[in-house]
């Protein structure tokens, strides 16, 4: 039986993944920072609560990285972890970049002090690639990161790189576009909208208030892009993958379907505030995942319009009735 260590096990992607592990038979341990306190909600929404050993974890401590490796020893690990909100980093720099790139990190010296044949999968972010215009951004697109999240994750990314080639980890970085799912976080703008519009849908007198909605960016369904974690692993050589649907479209946009989906007009009850702008961010995000299809025999089948649709309706998966 295979075994897997998810670090972030309780997020939307962590659980995600933690039931795709489960389905195809491995044994699969999960951590947070405190495990004895966490309800581990997501675990619970998918119903694989006891199927997962949960344990605590903080990743920036290498002596607790160390003793989760022992305690599972896994043969694949799932770097999830870490401070997962772009805004906030702005108000949390020290802690974003001390949780990603630390934490990455002790895993990374963690792995190499334990020896053996553990594979690594470390989530990378299409933040790193910042503003580079129209064009779609692939593997070989220079970094130019615009927020403390992204510099954390260019620099957890280039870790493991050098990682892999310095003492030939199997170690690999999935650099994932925007994907979302009913088990989003209320803090991510994706939910905060979708919340927001059912609210109203529902008599709620309130106004959505937003930030720059002219941005562009790549949304995919969540569901579909852990499978695409494990099949990185899964091949002879570790490589870097982009991984997106290649469509995008403006929040705006999303913001509208969304809206329109429960008979809304979002333009009498969206309104735009500099409260919410950040310090600085990139207007458009393309993406070009055409390695992953290539390499990996992946590509995403469902695109933004059924992801707004899929979380109205409170979908945890997309076959959902």
């Amino acid at each position: 039986m295979n075994k897997a260590l998810i670090c972030g096990v309780n997020g939307q992607d962590g659980s995600y993944l933690a039931r795709l592990l489960l389905e195809k038979g491995y044994k699969v341990f999960g951590t947070s920072r405190d495990a004895q306190t966490s309800t581990f909600g997501n675990l619970l929404h998918l119903g694989i609560r006891e199927d997962v050993q949960t344990m605590s974890m903080a990743p920036n401590d290498f002596r607790s990285v160390l003793q989760a490796l022992k305690d599972s020893d896994p043969d694949e690990i799932y770097n999830l972890a870490g401070q997962s909100s772009v805004g906030l980093s702005f108000e949390q720099p020290v802690e974003t970049m001390d949780s990603i790139a630390l934490g990455t990190l002790n895993l990374l010296e963690a792995i190499r002090f334990v020896g053996g044949k553990i594979r690594l999968y470390n989530a990378g972010s299409s933040e790193c690639f910042g503003d580079i215009g129209n064009a779609a951004a692939d593997e070989g697109t220079p970094f130019r990161p615009r927020s403390p999240y992204a510099v954390a994750k260019c620099a957890a990314h280039w870790q493991v790189a050098s990682y892999r080639e310095a003492y030939g980890l199997y170690a690999c970085t999935g650099i994932l576009f925007n994907h979302e799912s009913f088990l989003r976080p209320a803090r991510f703008v994706t939910k905060k909208v979708i919340e927001a519009a059912k609210r109203i849908a529902a008599g709620s007198e309130e106004k959505l208030l937003l930030g720059n909605i002219k941005i562009v960016r790549d949304w995919g369904w969540a569901p579909e892009y852990v499978d695409v974690m494990w099949r990185m692993l899964q091949q002879e050589k570790p490589g870097d993958f982009v991984i997106a649907t290649g469509k995008s479209v403006s929040l705006e946009y999303f913001v509208e379907r969304a809206f329109s989906l429960l008979d809304l007009d979002y333009k009498d009850y969206v309104e735009v505030t500099s409260d919410f702008m950040r310090p600085s961010d990139h207007e458009k995000s393309y993406a070009n995942p055409r390695k992953a299809l290539v390499q990996l025999d992946w590509h995403a089948i469902h695109d933004v319009d059924e992801v707004v649709k899929f979380m109205i309706e409170g979908r945890i998966d997309a076959g959902d009735p």
